[in-house]
């Protein structure tokens, strides 16, 4: 089995900031890639970042320039520092892991529980 521990969601006030964290830990050989995703009620999951093994790293256009992805490989934890909040930030945000449980196994995906941003004065 896999267990994902997110943390560090909270309500901020606009122009704030919020460092999300991600843990990942169980049956994983080999993780391809992690990411966050957010969700609105009434609407698709969307993409916010992600980031490879190697680093490489893609971002949603909305937050270019305002949220940061990172990787901890030796803790197989990623992060999420979201500058600059806007009230439209306001979300479940859902860390999503790509790995593999063995040396010939296909990739499978792993998603996170959530964790509620919300960003309002």
């Amino acid at each position: 089995q896999v267990q994902l521990v997110e943390s560090g969601g909270g309500l901020v006030q606009p122009g704030g900031s919020l460092r999300l964290s991600c843990a990942a830990s169980g049956s994983i050989f080999s993780i391809f890639a992690m990411g966050w995703y957010r969700q609105t009620p009434g609407k698709q999951r969307e993409l916010v970042a992600t980031i490879t093994k190697s680093g490489g790293t893609n971002y949603a256009d909305s937050v270019k320039g305002r949220f940061t992805i990172s990787r901890d490989n030796a803790k197989n934890t990623v992060y999420l520092e979201m500058n600059s909040l806007k009230p439209g930030d306001t979300a479940v945000y859902n860390c999503l892991l790509i790995y593999s449980d063995s040396s010939n196994s296909v990739l499978r995906d792993y998603w996170g529980q959530g964790t509620q941003v919300t960003v309002s004065s």
